[in-house]
């Protein structure tokens, strides 16, 4: 199947996972996942991923374009926490139809600044351009503290003032949480809703119980998004068997099984949140 654009999973009234890829392994398993849940999605490179392949895009990204084409249901590729404006150019030739493109770190005005400019470039080339407002955790400061979280008076702004197409907003989630105990603020993302005309992303969804992914698609999150829990499922499955098979030496013994349990990982988040359609705002 063609590669499909992030835009247009976005334009349907379902809300979207979206999960980190870091091997062909992942890639291969979030196909896999999405084809048995019947759902799309999106599979996502970080410029951290990027960095791990040794700062070269085109291997991994044509690899995991490869493995997207041969799914039965459409998925979309998309770059994520760019934070490099180099990275952000090499977005358009490697069959990225969206780019999440990363300035929280810098103070609000130079965030604008530095969002504005980059979707003038992406939307230049047709690209569909995510932006983070307030501190998702996992970065300096605590997303438990609500000093941190995003406004959505300054996230209406924020909106109106860069064009961004979507806004990854700070709700109490946690990036490179290992348990699933983060609990979030509901109301908050009903009035993001309420004020950002934008589809609502959710970093840090690995560390999300069940009930608290369906409340907040039912609140107003359009996309959400998944990468440690593949990495703890992938790194429990080759531990399992390397305990079990010590002496093993090749590596498709243990990838094999690394790559079913990421499977059956973003079957399970595709069927928790297509479980609950998302009201008021696209």
């Amino acid at each position: 199947m063609p590669l499909t654009r992030t835009a247009d999973l976005l334009a349907s009234p379902a809300p979207v996972a979206a999960f980190n890829v870091i091997t062909v392994e992942h890639a291969e398993a979030i196909a896999a996942g999405a084809e048995a849940a019947g759902r799309p999605a999106v599979l996502q490179l970080s410029e951290n991923a990027v960095k791990f392949h040794g700062g070269a895009l085109a291997p991994i990204a044509a690899a995991t374009a490869a493995v997207a084409r041969t799914s039965a249901v459409p998925l979309a590729l998309h770059l994520d926490h760019v934070e490099s404006v180099d990275l952000l150019h090499e977005a358009s030739a490697h069959d990225f139809s969206s780019v999440m493109y990363d300035a929280s770190a810098l103070p609000y005005a130079e965030n604008v600044k530095a969002t504005a400019e980059a979707v003038r470039w992406a939307h230049a080339r047709g690209l569909w351009l995510e932006a983070e407002l307030g501190r998702v955790g996992g970065k300096p400061g605590d997303a438990h503290t609500p000093g941190v979280r995003t406004d959505p008076a300054e996230a209406a702004a924020f909106v109106a003032d860069t064009g961004v197409d979507a806004l990854a907003v700070a709700v109490g989630s946690s990036h490179a949480m290992t348990t699933r105990t983060a609990a979030l603020d509901h109301p908050l993302i009903a009035e993001l809703r309420e004020a950002v005309p934008v589809p609502l992303v959710l970093h840090g969804s690995s560390g999300v119980p069940d009930d608290e992914l369906r409340r907040a698609v039912a609140a107003g999150i359009r996309k959400v998004n998944v990468g440690t829990a593949l990495n703890t499922a992938f790194t429990g499955a080759v531990r399992a068997f390397l305990e079990a098979h010590p002496s093993t030496v090749d590596p498709r013994r243990y990838l094999a099984p690394a790559r079913e349990a990421m499977a059956s990982t973003v079957e399970r988040f595709l069927t928790v949140i297509s479980a609950t359609a998302s009201p008021g705002h696209p």
